[in-house]
């Protein structure tokens, strides 16, 4: 299957440039009318190695192929699993309410990086809770379902924008996990350590997929405290040990308590063949926030809270000093910056009505793309973000504070993070992860 880049260069300047230059309303047409004799999507268990690509090529045309990749995979990593990264092919996605999903038998961040650079115990096998937590009456590993020992103890966005905070006055919990091709590369270069990152010399490069074999897959999940006004059979559920980390702010004491938690934001980034700046996917719970400039039709969000007269103002960090552990903090007053566009939106219909037909009830159907910014030049020898489309990206759990179209100040995932680096200071392959090791 060929890249984005390759599927450029092998059309006609004439024909690119017609279609680079389609009409908006040539494409709003098309699209109505493939809609109305365009069956529902197939929903799978089966996580896609490649995006597939279908003629005639367009800007347009590629944005919804990645798109579709989006979705097939945000269903097969959230498909409920029946061994560590292996799904449940046994019952159907939304069966299973609260169930452990794939993604959620991944590696998570605090079982990589370990204090003092310790090496990490291997795939399937995680570290325990810390101590504060205790076990009450969960098993401290358990391969399969993990994740009621699930820790959340981050509670600032990335790059410490600032935290966020839900309209129960609770911090918004955040994680980072890969999957076992990810891991496996990190263990066997010793890129968990400091040590073993200097020592590996170079800049890092994680395998790609192939045709039929899945690459790379790094995640970002964001997760509300539910409380009396969320209605939790809308959310994808799990109990997981809610920390407040002493090492994450300062002032904040050790704190552990067992509590439901609901997916609110859920970020995917794959290394697919042929696209050296990763794919980027965001999802997100559909009642986060309201989109500025259109209707707000909803009397509950879990980011907003309509006809405020006292809120703060719209996407702005709570002041400091940040602390978890506060019983209550002033909520996050969150509207999204950039709208989704009418093709992602009738994408997104399409996936939800297959998960209803699928599993009537389905608490998938109350998830959303927000879009996928993909390298439109990925072999660029100028520009080694590859040109990124949509040029912004942002999740309004993830990124709430530089959502906007300012380039090297607004989000965009491959600009962004074609500035990490290693411990070492050498390029980390698109991810911040590596920074993390002791």
């Amino acid at each position: 299957m060929k890249n984005s880049t390759l599927l450029f260069s092998a059309l006609p300047a004439a024909l690119l440039l017609s279609a680079c230059n389609t009409t908006a309303t040539e494409n709003k047409q098309a699209a109505a009318g493939q809609a109305a004799v365009t069956p529902l999507p197939v929903i799978s268990p089966v996580l896609p190695a490649d995006a597939q690509f279908h003629e005639p090529f367009s800007l347009e045309s590629l944005q919804h192929d990645f798109d579709v990749f989006s979705w097939e995979s945000f269903i097969a990593l959230n498909w409920p699993a029946a061994a560590v990264g292996v799904a449940d092919t046994s019952v159907n996605i939304g069966q299973k309410p609260g169930a452990a999903t794939v993604w959620q038998t991944y590696k998570e961040s605090r079982d990589i990086f370990l204090p003092g650079g310790a090496t990490p115990p291997p795939w399937g096998k995680d570290v325990p809770p810390p101590p504060v937590c205790g076990d009450q009456g969960f098993p401290v590993l358990n391969q399969i379902a993990k994740v009621p020992n699930n820790v959340l103890d981050e509670s600032a966005e990335p790059f410490q924008t600032g935290p966020l905070v839900d309209q129960n006055g609770q911090y918004t919990r955040f994680e980072i996990l890969t999957n076992a091709v990810m891991f496996n590369y990190i263990a066997e270069k010793n890129l968990y350590s400091k040590s073993g990152q200097e020592a590996f010399g170079k800049k890092a490069d994680f395998p790609f997929g192939t045709d039929s074999q899945v690459g790379s897959i790094m995640l970002k999940a964001s997760w509300k405290v539910l409380g009396g006004n969320d209605n939790p059979e809308k959310f994808h559920t799990t109990r997981a040990y809610v920390y407040d980390n002493p090492d994450e702010h300062a002032g904040v004491k050790a704190a552990c308590k067992l509590q439901t938690v609901g997916l609110v934001g859920f970020h995917i980034g794959t290394k697919l063949k042929g696209n050296p700046q990763w794919i980027w996917s965001t999802f997100e719970h559909v009642d986060n926030a309201p989109t500025q400039g259109e209707a707000i039709n909803k009397k509950h969000y879990n980011y907003y809270k309509p006809d405020c007269t006292d809120c703060a103002a719209v996407n702005t960090p709570p002041p400091r000093p940040w602390n978890p552990g506060n019983a209550y903090t002033q909520p996050t007053q969150v509207m999204r910056v950039i709208p989704l566009d009418k093709p992602t939106k009738e994408l997104n219909a399409s996936y939800q009505a297959a998960l209803e037909k699928l599993v009537p009830g389905s608490v998938w159907v109350n998830y959303e793309l927000i879009s996928t910014q993909w390298p439109t030049n990925a072999d660029s020898k100028t520009d080694p973000t590859g040109a990124p489309a949509p040029a912004f990206l942002a999740n309004t759990t993830l990124e709430t504070y530089i959502q906007g179209t300012v380039r090297q100040t607004s989000s965009s995932c491959i600009q962004c993070h074609n500035n990490a680096t290693m411990t070492s200071g050498k390029f980390s392959d698109f991810t911040y992860l590596l920074q993390r090791a002791q």
